[in-house]
């Protein structure tokens, strides 16, 4: 079931909207390429404690003058300093067109070569991009990470399982994660290369006369 989030329409524009915040209102757009921009504004505190709960493509349905928007958040702006919601762009989708996301990628799993050869997993991607009907956007992508059991062990998009309605548009060569070899302190192999190797001296040393 979509989230839900109530606005009104907003008349009031540029700077004036500072007063919206100080009024605990948050100001917002809808748009899409049906319809034409639509200004409004959001509770703050309840747009603050849904947003991030939300990925990329989980929707939102907006109830606008008692009719639901079913839309995605495209940006969201905060305050620099105190992190607080100014302004968020939502984009209407319609649920018959395919429709092109970054999609998050979520690592599961524990891989062999970390406890067995010291290896580090090194991670390349961290979302995906693809297209697909809205209905059949993931909101996640699942990486199994149990099967990296060597050094070089590598997961490729190309091995990420999918749904056949979503179509991928990373290049499918591209490098998800990789394990690396342990890394080794240079210091100590100078040191080591360096040292001399212990003799043992065998037979008995010429007595002094």
């Amino acid at each position: 079931m979509a989230a839900t989030l109530s606005a009104q329409r907003r008349l009031v524009v540029g700077k004036q909207v500072r007063g919206l915040r100080r009024q605990g209102l948050t100001p917002a757009v809808i748009y899409g390429h049906t319809i034409k921009p639509i200004s409004i504004s959001l509770d703050t505190r309840e747009a603050s404690t849904l947003l991030p709960t939300l990925t990329s493509t989980q929707f939102v349905e907006i109830i606008l003058d008692a009719q639901p928007h079913s839309v995605l958040v495209r940006q969201k702006q905060r305050h620099p300093v105190d992190g607080h919601l100014l302004h968020v762009d939502f984009q209407e989708v319609s649920m018959l067109e395919r429709f092109r996301a970054n999609v998050q990628l979520d690592f599961f799993g524990d891989a062999p070569a970390v406890k067995f050869y010291n290896g580090s997993v090194v991670f390349h991607l961290e979302e995906l991009d693809i297209e697909a009907l809205p209905g059949d956007l993931p909101e996640r992508i699942k990486v199994d990470l149990s099967g990296l059991t060597e050094i070089g062990s590598v997961i490729r998009v190309r091995d990420l399982i999918l749904p056949a309605e979503v179509e991928v548009l990373d290049n499918m060569d591209d490098i998800v994660a990789v394990v690396t070899p342990p890394v080794v302190d240079e210091a100590e192999i100078s040191q080591g290369g360096t040292a001399e190797p212990e003799v043992i001296e065998k037979g008995k040393k010429e007595e002094d006369f």
